[in-house]
């Protein structure tokens, strides 16, 4: 017997809230696309709680799906050069520049583009949970996918910096062709706090806000505080453009691809 419809469902998990998406691979559609924000930083445990709720909402979550992926996005993971990666040294990584429990699981990410590992923490009790109702599905952090996109679709040969804009938190990459220069994550509390960590970055890179081009991508709008402080300060300002190779059902936005960024390139 054929499956008529082959269906892979996406899970992005942070303290600030949840996104799921679910691509048919069958027509090459992207058929559902949802993000709901908490307004406030949650724990883990009622992160869970939230992620119950949702997934009783909605009967598109009950389908079978043939691939099920989570997306850990936190501020507890750093890169390693697989030159220097040892499994054995994990939390030693991870110590560094996180706050590490004992009693944490270290997970890590390859990112074969980058020849390097992704030390971090995923949230095991969301991970338990998606085990015990779809069985057996891949994990990953949001770094790890956000680098991977963004080196694997880098058409400047010129360095460029990506801004990923979250609910109070930021990620920065800077790349050169397909060479990662930085990542790293910040937490804001204020458009001053935004543009300071970008220009903080431009600042340790000797990088020039004249020349250098900045794509946008998650979080922002040309209609927002956001936006108008980084333009104030920058001059080649973008949003990302889309690489995707999938459709988007007549019912999601157009500017999907910019704010849902992350989620859409994690299959």
């Amino acid at each position: 017997m054929t499956k008529n419809n082959i269906k892979e469902l996406s899970i992005q998990v942070n303290l600030n809230g949840l996104s799921f998406c679910i691509l048919n691979r069958t027509s090459n559609t992207i058929e559902f696309l949802k993000t709901t924000a908490f307004g406030q930083k949650l724990n883990p445990f009622d992160v869970l709680n939230r992620l119950k709720t949702e997934l009783s909402s909605s009967t598109s979550f009950s389908e079978d799906f043939d691939s099920v992926t989570v997306i850990h996005q936190n501020e507890l993971a750093t890169l390693v050069p697989n030159a220097l990666y040892n499994e054995n040294n994990k939390a030693d990584y991870l110590k560094f520049n996180s706050k590490i429990l004992k009693t944490d699981l270290i997970a890590h990410d390859d990112i074969v583009i980058n020849d390097s590992s992704n030390v971090y923490v995923p949230y095991v009790n969301i991970n338990n949970y998606i085990f015990e109702t779809f069985g057996e599905f891949v994990y990953k952090h949001a770094s790890s996918v956000l680098i991977d996109s963004i080196l694997q679709n880098n058409r400047r040969d010129e360095t460029t910096v990506n801004v990923n804009v979250n609910d109070n938190t930021l990620e920065v990459i800077v790349s050169e062709k397909k060479s990662l220069m930085l990542f790293n994550s910040f937490e804001y509390n204020s458009k001053e706090d935004f543009i300071y960590y970008i220009l903080f970055v431009f600042e340790q890179l000797n990088l020039n806000v004249e020349t250098t081009f900045v794509y946008l991508s998650g979080n922002i709008s040309k209609e927002d505080g956001l936006y108008d402080i980084i333009y104030t300060y920058v001059r080649h300002i973008y949003f990302v453009e889309n690489f995707l190779a999938y459709n988007l059902e007549s019912t999601i936005s157009n500017n999907a691809y910019k704010t849902h960024y992350l989620i859409l390139n994690s299959f």
